[in-house]
């Protein structure tokens, strides 16, 4: 009787075994298999569309509405692009995709207003959306005051006196 005890428990130990490697080797790779994806996502290019990428800014570039974006966006924006859009605020290490810097001019000259716009308004993780958040009018603002960060500074900015 006893040996029929030992036999029977061997098994189950023997069966438990064999589960747990199965489950951790299934667990292994179920991790490895969403770091490969989140690598890829990471490398992703934005898909906007042809008519979105042709939208021109309605707003002229003026002094008021400049600032009024500079505070929407040290608000919502500078702690993932940095104060300057250099892509360093205290967030960015937090992301496994790292913010754009805005003042990248290469890259920022190949990317229309339309873009721009898009991007701000859909967001994609780990950035969020804005289009419910910020009027359409303050997010092209945004697009005004991103762009103002490949241009050099003004003469005034360069001497504060």
């Amino acid at each position: 009787m006893c040996e029929t005890f030992l036999t029977a428990m061997s098994t189950d130990a023997q069966i438990s075994l064999k589960t747990r490697k199965i489950l951790f080797a299934s667990l292994l790779a179920i991790i490895c298999v969403a770091l490969v994806y989140a690598a890829l996502q990471g490398d992703k290019r934005w898909v906007v569309p042809e008519e979105v990428k042709r939208l021109k800014n309605p707003l002229p570039s003026s002094e008021p509405t400049l600032k009024a974006a500079r505070r929407i966006y040290l608000d919502e924006c500078a702690q993932c692009h940095g104060e300057y859009g250099k892509g360093d605020g205290p967030e960015a290490m937090m992301h496994s995709t790292a913010p754009a810097d805005l003042t990248d001019a290469g890259h920022m000259n190949t990317v229309t207003d339309g873009e721009i716009f898009y991007q701000i308004s859909e967001g994609r993780k780990p950035m969020p959306s804005f289009k419910k958040r910020l009027t359409e009018d303050e997010r092209w603002g945004l697009v005004l005051l991103v762009r103002s960060f490949t241009r050099p500074p003004a003469a005034s900015e360069k001497n504060p006196d």
